[in-house]
């Protein structure tokens, strides 16, 4: 099997993702600030430094790293941080494997449904419509720009759009199960667009498996949830009340700032394209948050 190169490596998708590329014989290597074990390789941004050691026998790149979106409110300074973290490392990247002469086979970055903005509509979005105008969308535009740049040097690249993740080990799931957010937010009638881990990581090991699987796909699954059924429904499989009053849109406003409408507002996203290439574990997000909590 082939090597792997991991950005992210060691986040919630990352850890699970390299648990099951190293179950099926790929050698992965992973890169970070704080290298502590043998597969650790040490990058710095802003010296734009990448140990050339990280890149010995990598065919393939899987860029998952950038500064979590919903982990600190939204100052100039942090929304800086959230592009600066996906688009330079992306051209760190970029730049390292012209220089190394790297003959990567393929390229296969992280993005997010955040692309087609924070709103809430009738529309089913496609991998084909045009981003939105707001500060979610440009991260992911700017992000998936600079992915494209490996294009240039002939090198196929895949983008996964991904939505909400739901894993066993922290992640979205984590924060939703709090008095808080076990209740709709706002009206409740904003989409969540979602996916189990293993379904991601499975795709993420498509693109490496699979040279047709190029492009841009939406990493999300083929049932629709509003934010209303989705929590109803995370009550009901583990047993916890969901509570009869709404999370008031002005709270949230006034707690987390512009950040709130990334969770008060979101649309449908199409799976179709996915679909054709991939047949979904877990379709259902009852299948999904079973698997979760009872198994």
């Amino acid at each position: 099997m082939g090597t792997i190169l991991i950005t992210g490596g060691t986040g919630l998708i990352g850890k699970e993702l390299t648990k099951k590329l190293t179950s099926k014989g790929y050698v992965v290597n992973i890169l970070t600030r704080s290298p502590k074990k043998n597969n650790e390789f040490r990058w710095n941004v802003k010296e734009s430094f990448i140990d050339k050691d990280a890149f010995t026998n990598v065919e393939y790149i899987i860029h998952l790293a950038g500064a979590g979106i919903a982990d600190k409110r939204w100052t100039n300074e942090r929304k800086k941080e959230l592009i600066d973290s996906r688009v330079k490392t992306t051209t760190l990247l970029f730049n390292k494997v012209q220089e190394y002469q790297i003959p990567l086979k393929k390229f296969i970055s992280a993005s997010g449904i955040g692309y087609y903005g924070a709103i809430t509509s009738d529309k089913i979005f496609t991998e084909n419509d045009k981003p939105e105008n707001d500060f979610i969308s440009k991260i992911c535009m700017k992000w998936e720009a600079a992915t494209r740049q490996f294009q240039q040097i002939d090198v196929p690249i895949t983008i996964l759009r991904t939505g909400v993740v739901l894993s066993k080990n922290g992640g979205a799931l984590q924060k939703m199960n709090t008095p808080l957010f076990l209740s709709a937010l706002g009206n409740g009638k904003q989409y969540m667009p979602w996916i189990h881990i293993d379904d991601l990581c499975r795709l993420y090991i498509k693109a490496i498996e699979d040279n047709n699987f190029s492009g841009v796909y939406n990493a999300v699954a083929p049932e629709h949830q509003t934010n209303e059924s989705f929590t109803k429904l995370l009550g009901k499989v583990i047993n916890k009340p969901v509570l009869p009053m709404n999370a008031p849109s002005f709270i949230l406003k006034t707690a987390l700032g512009e950040m709130a409408y990334i969770l008060l507002k979101g649309s449908r996203v199409s799976s179709k394209k996915t679909n054709s290439a991939y047949n979904f574990i877990f379709p259902s997000l009852k299948t999904a948050l079973t698997n979760i909590y009872n198994e």
